[in-house]
């Protein structure tokens, strides 16, 4: 007989939204912070809260892109311009 705990299969983190990955992240570190879980399943929690919090952070560093890459028009209007964070330059 098993001791694992089911579980729902993970949804890969890369396709969340920063809110979705944000909650299911504070879930992940809830769970952690309450303790008395078995080794293997603290590890598996652990790396999907380092999975969620690289998507976090590159969701953020896209939406700072996308700010940083505000260009003024000549009339002074401001204006988007659209940046992925692979496409940055310095």
């Amino acid at each position: 007989m098993s001791d694992q705990v089911a579980t729902a299969p993970a949804v890969d983190a890369a396709s969340l939204t920063f809110d979705e990955a944000l909650a299911e992240l504070q879930r992940t570190v809830a769970e952690l912070e309450q303790g008395g879980l078995a080794l293997e399943r603290s590890i598996e929690l652990y790396e999907r809260g380092v999975a969620l919090h690289e998507r976090c952070a590159g969701l953020l560093s896209q939406a700072e892109l996308r700010v940083q890459r505000l260009v003024e028009r000549a009339a002074g209007e401001l204006v988007a311009v659209d940046a992925r964070a692979e496409e940055q330059t310095d």
